[in-house]
């Protein structure tokens, strides 16, 4: 091969290269070769493009080193919302699931979800490879739901958007009732909403669930139930008084007449 080619090789694998990519099927020079296996650097060779196989690279890489944690807890697709149950052991979350589930929603993950920051504000759930998409309800067992209610009922992963804790109801303590204050929760330095739901027998927090998801997504579209309510009372109280003065001009005017 000419000299120019032997240096730049040279000089190239003096690095401490990993591995040697070689986009486009493009021939390998045997000096590359040569080199290669005095130093133990692996040569591959791909027909994606130079743009396309960096890009693969990228995305493969930032999965595979991003930072991630587990929780306890339930993650399902929600109306296209990803919330994750999470409480105390015992408490429902499975149950829960399973009833979303069978009300046409998707299960992402149980008991454990596996949670990965992927970009600067996105946090990805899945399951555990071994015990995906297996419920375990306690009294019955463990409840395969692929195989009960098929590929519809079922998610790989899903990005989490809202998490759920569930605690038990406690008389002597006051729960917010109005929402004008939107909680939050951290999760590997991102910030997402949380919603603090009691439950007691009886309540049907199935419901609930998917009002919370909704409710989610007006606020993404910029409409907040509890704030609007509140600006309209406001508006009522500062008005008020011009109401029953308008009643009695129209008392009066009737009775003139």
């Amino acid at each position: 091969p000419p000299r120019q080619l032997i240096r730049s090789i040279d000089r190239f694998i003096e690095f401490e290269i990993p591995a040697i990519i070689v986009t486009n099927n493009n021939e390998v020079p045997d000096y590359l070769i040569q080199a290669a296996t005095r130093r133990y650097i692996s040569i591959l060779r791909t027909p994606l493009s130079t743009t396309r196989a960096v890009h693969l690279l990228s995305e493969y890489l930032e999965e595979k080193f991003a930072p991630r944690t587990s929780m306890h807890g339930s993650l399902v697709d929600v109306y296209g919302i990803g919330m994750l149950f999470t409480g105390r052991s015992g408490i429902g979350k499975s149950e829960i699931s399973l009833d979303l589930v069978e009300r046409g929603h998707r299960l992402v993950a149980d008991d454990l979800v596996i949670i990965t920051k992927q970009a600067e504000k996105v946090l990805i759930g899945k399951g555990r490879e071994i015990a995906q998409h297996v419920l375990e309800i306690r009294g019955v067992g463990l409840i395969d739901v692929r195989r009960i209610f098929g590929i519809r009922g079922i998610r790989m992963q899903k990005r989490v958007e809202v998490e759920v804790h569930l605690v038990d109801w406690e008389n002597a303590k006051e729960y917010d009732r109005t929402g004008l204050e939107d909680k939050t929760t951290e999760i590997l330095g991102v910030e997402i909403p949380q919603i603090m739901l009691p439950i007691h027998p009886g309540k049907n927090i199935t419901v609930i669930a998917e009002t919370i998801a909704l409710n989610h997504l007006l606020k993404t579209y910029g409409y907040h139930a509890a704030r609007e309510f509140n600006k309209r009372l406001k508006e009522y109280m500062m008005n008020k008084d011009e109401v029953p003065l308008y009643q009695d001009h129209e008392y009066l005017k009737k009775d003139k007449e």
